[in-house]
């Protein structure tokens, strides 16, 4: 393991190309200490322990004093033993020297082994990764401190030197990638970019649609030595040395993530479905100013359905509209969904609302949406308006955009209500609880909200070149 790390710390000069790009900043000073940390030494018990638990090896030394396990463990560091607790039959205790001292922790098991947040498969990949920890934390813990203060990541000197050249090839890659023969070697060149070069090209690149987004980070567990793209320092341990964003693929330290900006810049290759994602990680994966589902459906619904009666009222067939949510979900942008395919224009509308009710945060969010309901209480329709207008102002951009392209929508299909007989209000009905749910799940609050809810929706589309 030593042998491949140092050379990738080795301080190899920026090349002049992404596939050959190493990154020469990472530091190596947490590393170093982690190849230095004392190695577990399990300390066997000469005789068998009668009920010794079956998950517990000969490191098992029965019901013994702290005493007798300091005695055991003879002042070796790293050495450890298990015992079961005097005072509380049934409790067992890891026994561990370190720092000149018997450390003892109360031990646990439910399928993995742990003492904290940490799980393990087994005793040994436990101490091990506690004694990295504590040597580490014992020997670094202001450098580990002061980890955060000058990170890599808010000026990324390396990544800048590439920023041009890696913005081309994404530019290029994207544009072949709708053509048929794009080259296996172009899609290696592009996977090959480190998901901090990824971010820094993709934030100067001028067709991103620059919306803030939050990391969706996750504890996780890197093969092999990885350093923080935040900080650049090691990622010390055994298992769950840091955290991952599941939409971008960053890897930091879990306190380095507490001081990442909200710049995630989620990965194609991460988003599995079109359905079901949260709209904002959506739209920057797909680098658009909308969800493309919502803007295909409605080029479709305009193209031939702005006069069907009970638009949107009248639902098609559910089998058919899963059909449509499959093909997006499978074909994002290429989907079919014309005429020739589903003729029936009430698959495609029920498809569009299907869409709205399975996001996981609501168009109109959570956080705004006991502030759009106050608004709706208001009386005076001057002072609802302008307090309309203002927790409008307080949606995320990528919702923001959605239902203001979706207002304009339905402003086109209220002037065409002499044929399909869908005026604001009827579509107010429909849309107040797909666009906006309260965010306890209570049955009572949404049965008592929805004339509220209607109302809101009947205001956007009625103000809809008003309000934005």
């Amino acid at each position: 393991m030593a042998a491949s790390s140092n050379s990738s710390l080795s301080g190899s000069s920026v090349s002049s190309d992404a596939e050959e790009y190493q990154p020469p900043i990472w530091k190596s000073y947490l590393y170093q200490l982690q190849q230095e940390a004392p190695r577990p030494k399990r300390i066997v018990c000469p005789g068998e322990v009668e009920n010794r638990p079956k998950y517990y090896g000969r490191e098992f030394h029965g019901i013994i004093s702290r005493e007798k396990a300091d005695e055991l463990l003879g002042g070796v560091e790293g050495a450890y033993i298990l015992r079961e607790s005097q005072r509380q039959p049934g409790c067992y205790t890891l026994a561990l020297r370190f720092g000149n001292q018997t450390l003892n922790y109360r031990l646990f098991y439910d399928g993995k082994h742990f003492v904290g947040e940490k799980r393990f498969e087994s005793i040994h990949d436990l101490v091990t990764d506690g004694l990295i920890t504590l040597y580490i934390e014992t020997k670094a813990s202001e450098y580990i401190s002061k980890m955060t203060t000058n990170p890599i990541y808010e000026h990324i000197g390396y990544a800048t030197l590439l920023r041009e050249k890696v913005s081309r090839r994404l530019s290029r890659s994207k544009n072949e990638s709708r053509k048929a023969s794009v080259t296996n070697e172009e899609h290696t060149a592009v996977e090959k970019i480190s998901s901090l070069v990824r971010r820094a090209a993709l934030t100067h690149n001028d067709n991103h649609f620059n919306y803030e987004k939050t990391h969706n980070f996750k504890v996780h567990t890197f093969r092999g030595p990885h350093w923080c793209e935040y900080c650049a320092n090691f990622m010390w341990g055994l298992i769950a040395q840091g955290v991952r964003c599941s939409d971008c693929g960053l890897n930091v330290h879990k306190q380095c993530s507490k001081h990442v900006p909200n710049d995630c810049q989620p990965d194609l290759k991460r988003i599995k479905k079109v359905y079901c994602c949260d709209l904002t990680t959506l739209v920057k994966a797909h680098n658009t100013q909308r969800p493309m589902v919502v803007d295909i459906c409605i080029r479709e619904i305009e193209a031939r359905g702005l006069k069907s009666e009970g638009l949107y009222r009248v639902s098609g067939f559910t089998e058919h509209i899963e059909d449509v949510k499959m093909a997006f979900d499978r074909d994002g942008e290429k989907a079919d969904i014309s005429a020739s395919i589903y003729p029936d224009i009430n698959i495609i509308t029920g498809a569009l609302k299907l869409y709205f009710r399975d996001l996981p945060i609501p168009v109109i969010t959570y956080d705004t949406y006991s502030k759009f309901i106050e608004a709706a209480k208001i009386s005076n329709a001057d002072e609802r308006l302008e307090a309309v207008h203002e927790v409008l102002m307080l949606l995320p951009p990528a919702h923001y955009e959605t239902l203001r392209y979706l207002m304009i929508h339905l402003k086109k299909v209220t002037m065409n209500e002499k044929d399909n007989f869908m005026n604001a209000e009827n579509l107010g009905i429909v849309f107040g609880p797909t666009l906006m749910r309260p965010p306890e799940d209570s049955t009572l609050t949404t049965l008592h909200d929805m004339r509220y809810q209607k109302l809101i929706v009947q205001i956007l589309i009625e103000n809809e070149d008003v309000l934005f």
